[in-house]
């Protein structure tokens, strides 16, 4: 019988989490390779750090290099991220790029949303500004961007924001010569990052630093040197036998043992186990007790459950089905490890989310082979745990799972929206709603948030203007203005889309009345009332905007537009020409139709494609495209383009114009 056990507080392993900056006193086994990690970094223009899931990438870099760069001469700024911490902000811009505004906020986390909105990365580092130490020498500037693999799985609609994106950072790092940049990407990712990153490496200066798994001395300091803080430790011979277990494995009865690395994860949850096995007056765990106790195969057999019943809770799928598929997939008849294609939205029979919450929770990897994905179990470890997995009948999903709370479904919600499933983000957002208290209004106005933006993204306008309606309404007992306002400008700009322009341009004008010195708020009330045929309106608003802020990207794109829809071609470029590169396809389409107002065909065709390519079905690409194809006298294929703008449709005003030009 297991005693009681010691107090979580005292747990000198972390688990299947990542460790954090302030995990750093209990982080080891990897001090030669953050020193060459935090090398690289500053000597390099770019930095690629890989390796396999669950390798250690993002704990490295927290408890490792942070660390290591303390006392340097360096500007270190938060580890970034590409996908945001919550998805329940109201979207007040479809054209902003989401990875650029992810990694912002991630990089600058005291800097509201809005103030980051519009930005490229470029701008960013030029409003941080420079540097400098004691003598005037520039302070290099290390930014880092963590699981990096998240530009290539977030869900298709994003999918055009991938290659402006990288422009930006290559932009950025051609612009800042104190700038270094890092990147951490899982292997698997790693080709088709390298196939688009050319803009990043053309400056040269580039480095890779591959993290593998830990080599048996790397693996005995993990085990050993957490517990110098505790009142435990283990004696000679003792972790020695833990590295032998968890670095030996049998392929099949009859097979012989098989030497391996030992896995970060696998490490983690064995040691856990281990500790949380031990009597509260244990000071010395003996070669004995490990014996006794350190039993890998249950540990990850313990840990597989868990993770079958976590996903198959989440993702709504029967524990025993999930335990089935993995058996029949990956799992030869020899008893040995098998593979499966990744295809396009599902692998072997099975919702690709569904796989994504695999690997990342470390049962499955994936692998590059041939320029295709294929997956296997993790490690050879897990092929036991994996045939003796729980599950049968009864096993459905949420059985022995206490019920989800409101803002634990809202999480989840938001995780499988990163994988990409919006069908079941729905379904678990619409679970959070109905299990929301009456008293829980902060979490009830992200719901309805999320659900807005869910409606937004689906092109369901109705349901995403009750969405930020019913959230404007929460806030508003919240008195949190800001966000009054941002639901407030959403809605009026999923109103328009929907023909009422009267109505959206009142929710805009509520939603300035609410949140009066937010510039983005202000430039959405431009765009409304230039949508709605007033531009001439707009135009004093972009002014003021301008006037307070003249470095701001959207205002400069939108009175650029307006100008070249009213026909001032010279003024409409002086404002696209500041921020052409890298540049949305409404902004790239606004440019086409200036030069061909100034008859400059060739780099108007020019244009035009390039918009054309990146957003064709949007309305407001096709409008100007549209009028930029008419001046040039092609009025057959204007006609084309506009018939393919869906998301939004063109407005009644856009539609007015057109006609007038046949």
């Amino acid at each position: 019988m297991i005693a009681d056990q010691p107090s979580s507080k005292a747990e000198p392993y972390v688990g299947l989490r990542s460790y954090t900056k302030d995990d750093q006193d209990r982080f080891f086994g990897r001090d030669a390779k953050a020193y060459e990690v935090s090398v690289m970094w500053q000597a390099h223009r770019l930095t690629v750090l890989h390796g396999p899931s669950g390798v250690g990438k993002t704990s490295l870099l927290e408890a490792g290099v942070l660390p290591a760069l303390a006392d340097k001469r360096v500007n270190v700024l938060p580890i970034g991220r590409l996908s945001h911490g919550s998805a329940s902000n109201p979207v007040v811009s479809p054209e902003r790029n989401p990875f650029t505004l992810a990694l912002l906020s991630s990089w600058a986390p005291g800097e509201s949303l809005t103030g980051l909105s519009g930005l490229t990365i470029r701008q960013f580092f030029r409003l941080r500004g420079s540097r400098t130490d004691k003598y005037g020498d520039p302070i290099p500037i290390l930014a880092a961007i963590d699981q990096a693999e998240e530009l290539f799985f977030d869900f298709s609609h994003r999918q055009r924001f991938r290659n402006p994106f990288i422009a930006q950072l290559a932009e950025a790092l051609d612009d800042n010569e104190d700038l270094r940049l890092l990147l951490s990407i899982r292997d698997d990712y790693l080709a088709p990052f390298m196939a688009r990153a050319e803009p990043l490496r053309s400056g040269g200066f580039a480095a890779s630093v591959m993290l593998a798994p830990f080599r048996d001395e790397e693996a005995l300091a993990a085990i050993r040197e957490p517990l110098a803080d505790t009142a435990r430790s283990f004696a000679p011979q003792a972790a020695e036998i833990l590295v032998r277990r968890l670095r030996t494995v049998r392929l099949h009865d009859e097979g012989s043992p098989a030497a391996h690395s030992v896995e970060p994860v696998q490490l983690q949850i064995v040691c856990s186990a281990l500790w949380n096995s031990c009597p509260l007056d244990l000071t010395v765990i003996t070669p004995e007790y490990v014996e006794r106790h350190a039993d890998v195969d249950r540990s990850l057999g313990d840990f597989l459950d868990q993770a079958l019943a976590q996903i198959g809770h989440e993702h709504e799928i029967p524990v025993d089905r999930l335990g089935a598929w993995l058996r029949e997939t990956f799992i030869t008849a020899l008893g040995t490890r098998g593979t499966a294609y990744e295809g396009e939205t599902q692998t072997a029979g099975m919702p690709n989310s569904v796989v994504k919450a695999l690997i990342d929770r470390h049962v499955l990897k994936a692998e590059m082979r041939s320029g295709s994905r294929w997956c296997e179990l993790q490690h050879d470890r897990l092929l036991q745990p994996v045939l003796r997995a729980s599950g049968g009948a009864s096993a459905r999903p949420g059985s022995g799972q206490t019920p989800m709370s409101a803002a634990q479904h809202l999480r989840v919600a938001e995780q499988v929206l990163a994988d990409g499933d919006l069908e079941l983000a729905g379904t678990h957002a619409e679970k959070a709603r109905r299990t929301c208290g009456e008293d829980e209004l902060r979490i009830r106005a992200e719901i309805e948030s999320f659900l807005g933006n869910l409606a937004d993204t689906a092109g369901n306008w109705a349901a995403a203007e009750s969405c930020y309606k019913q959230a404007s309404q929460v806030y508003e007992r919240l008195r949190d203005t800001s966000a009054v306002g941002h639901s407030l400008a959403a809605a009026g700009r999923v109103i328009l889309h929907q023909g009422r322009p009267d109505e959206a341009i009142a929710e805009l004008l509520a939603a300035v009345g609410r949140v009066p010195g937010d510039l983005a708020v202000q430039v959405e009330l431009a765009i409304v009332l230039w949508h709605t045929g007033s531009p001439q309106a707009a135009l004093p608003i972009l002014h003021s905007v301008l006037s307070a802020d003249g470095d701001t990207p959207v205002a400069l794109r939108v009175r650029g537009a307006i100008l070249a829809d009213l026909g001032k071609p010279e003024p409409a470029l002086r404002d696209l020409d500041r921020v052409r590169e890298p540049a949305e396809p409404a902004t790239i389409a606004a440019r086409a139709l200036a030069l061909a107002e100034l008859d400059r065909a060739e780099e108007a065709s020019v244009e035009l494609e390039a918009a054309l390519l990146g957003g064709r079905d949007q309305g407001l690409v096709a409008y100007l495209c549209a009028r930029a194809l008419s001046r040039m006298g092609d009025r057959a294929r204007a006609a084309q383009v506009v018939r393919e703008a869906t998301r939004p449709p063109l407005t009644s005003y856009q539609r007015r114009i057109l006609a007038d030009l046949r």
